[in-house]
């Protein structure tokens, strides 16, 4: 009796603390642990590639290229070799270096492209037409991060997508159903039998086999760069463009280049993290909102209680204003970072936020200036150097624009809808943009893409990043916070419940079971207002532990996998 009691009072007890101090946390979840290097992606055999690569010598920008590779085999709602991406390198030198192999328009690119004579957007052209495809940089972007960091040779990296290909691997049971929903349009916008498509319906356990993709990927492993931008490749790139009316051309093709770029660096109490400078958006969206959440104490009521979310609310709205009215690519428009990441400017932006109401998002504006992205995929790896790689990579939409390229069996990407192809509409995801992001021949789109590394006490802490459009930026944030604020391990911060706000449309988009009842109450009693959606981002992230193990977060929103060793 007296046990029962005791047990009673505990649960009491337990019921009373929680309600003082907002939603539970959830259960005690570690993710996979390992020594020597840890590979987290969006799919098993993609992960399995990462660490084979790790495990006979290779570093771990050697297997952040051949799991990109075998990404574009496995996964090809987003893995591409036809798209493009970031790479954040931390290096055993302590040292950060940033990829952009952001696709480009083509040079016969312009401004009204997307338009009718009236001005008006014409429905589907910038997503679901060979128009809508920017210069791919994949394999530019692989290629000169092995140059730069490579320690295997690439024949070696390339190899294991060329096999996955050939013999094939069993898709899984998401992708089944993704096959299945997505046959009509493969079948609608293409004028061959690609092979996403087979007679019958896709079944879990099927074997895909790409031979066509394979050949491509050989054509890549002899001779790099020039095996996808000039030669054999890059012909039925543009033959296809030419069938199907697109306007990549060979001159394009060959002269793509990415470019390695200075990283946004911040601080967020005892930690300093990297993330992705213009043209992506992400790392001065990502050292804005960090900014505002240490000055208003954002964090204090807990993790995803009513307060805390209304705070960091009000402030993505500020950073989303901002987004839309300065970003794009520095090599075409002035590009303001240091004006809106500095403190005195975050300092008179958090003076806007009050706990007590909501700002209502039709009156918060981008900030005046003082005087002077759902479907994409991030992987994360480090090895027992100390070097890691937090990356991310899109075909924009789910399959691109879902049109596979003749004889070379991989999709394009539908990336030029990440322009304002017109000011004021909203593109896939419902970001709004301006002149700054508008359709310029040559030129990058702008991107929520945020892979990011923390470190702590001048050693390697994290490696976080997630696909999910618009929603890319504050899962990042999210998941950052669950660590360094709410204690969590690295699954359960990548495990956990996530929420949204993108300034225009003004609402919350929460997953369920993200809040409980009197959470969605007091939120609206703010002046807030709420949507449930399904799920929000696939992060992939590791955290070095305090025994300098490795701890990998695989997100089981999706089909994600780490593998240690």
């Amino acid at each position: 009796m007296t046990k029962l009691i005791n047990h009673s009072l505990l649960i009491i007890a337990a019921v009373i603390l929680s309600s003082c101090s907002g939603p539970v946390r959830e259960p005690h979840n570690t993710g996979t642990i390992g020594s020597k290097g840890m590979v987290v992606t969006a799919h098993p055999e993609a992960s399995a590639i990462g660490l084979s690569i790790l495990q006979k010598g290779g570093n771990a920008m050697d297997a952040a290229c051949a799991v990109e590779f075998a990404l574009s085999v496995c996964y090809p709602a987003a893995g591409n070799i036809a798209g493009g991406g970031f790479w954040v390198v931390y290096t055993s030198g302590k040292r950060v270096h940033t990829l952009d192999y952001r696709e480009k328009a083509p040079s016969g690119a312009h401004k009204d492209m997307f338009l009718d004579p009236d001005g008006e957007v014409i429905k589907g052209r910038s997503t679901q037409t060979l128009l809508a495809s920017g210069v791919p940089g994949t394999v530019a972007g692989m290629v000169k991060a092995h140059e730069k960091f490579g320690s295997l040779p690439w024949s070696e990296i390339v190899q294991p997508a060329i096999d996955l290909a050939s013999k094939g691997f069993a898709i899984t049971t998401n992708q089944s159903a993704d096959f299945n929903s997505i046959r009509q349009s493969l079948i609608d916008r293409n004028t061959w039998k690609v092979t996403l498509v087979q007679d019958s319906a896709w079944k879990p356990g099927d074997l895909l086999i790409q031979p066509e993709l394979a050949a491509t990927l050989e054509r890549i492993r002899d001779q790099k760069r020039d095996g996808f931008y000039t030669g054999p490749t890059a012909d039925l790139i543009v033959a296809q463009m030419k069938e199907s009316g697109g306007i990549i051309t060979h001159k394009d093709l060959s002269d793509y280049d990415a470019v390695w770029r200075e990283p946004i660096k911040g601080e967020y109490k005892e930690y300093t993290f990297y993330s992705m400078a213009p043209p992506s958006s992400g790392g001065v969206a990502l050292k804005q909102l960090l900014g505002l959440t240490a000055m208003k104490a954002m964090t204090e009521s807990g993790h995803n209680a009513a307060l805390t979310v209304h705070l960091m609310t009000e402030a993505e709205k500020i950073v989303y204003a901002d987004r839309a009215e300065y970003l794009g690519d520095p090599g075409f428009t002035r590009v303001p970072v240091e004006q809106i990441t500095n403190f005195s400017y975050l300092h008179k932006r958090a003076l806007e936020i009050s706990p007590d109401e909501a700002n209502p998002s039709d009156s918060v504006k981008a900030g005046r200036l003082p005087d002077e992205s759902e479907e994409t995929t991030h992987y994360s790896v480090t090895d027992q150097w100390g070097n890691a790689v937090s990356a991310t990579t899109t075909l924009n939409g789910g399959y691109g624009n879902r049109i596979m390229v003749k004889g070379a069996g991989f999709l394009m990407n539908n990336q030029m809808d990440d322009f304002s192809v017109k000011p004021g509409y909203p593109n896939l995801y419902g970001l709004l943009g301006s002149e700054a992001n508008s359709v310029q021949p040559r030129k990058r789109m702008l991107s929520s893409m945020t892979p990011t590394i923390l470190t702590k006490d001048n050693a390697l802490f994290m490696v976080v990043g997630t696909p999910g459009g618009s929603t890319i930026i504050t899962t990042v944030y999210q998941t950052i916070l669950n660590v360094t604020d709410f204690g969590m391990t690295m699954q359960e911060a990548v495990s956990a419940k996530r929420f949204h706000h993108q300034w225009l449309p003004d609402v919350i988009q929460y997953e369920p079971d993200a809040f409980d009842s009197i959470t969605v109450k007091r939120l609206e009693s703010l002046g807030q207002h709420l949507k449930k959606v399904g799920k929000i981002g696939r992060v992939d992230a590791i955290l070095v532990r305090p025994d300098k193990k490795f701890e990998g977060g695989a997100d089981p929103r999706g089909d994600d996998s780490a593998k240690g060793f």
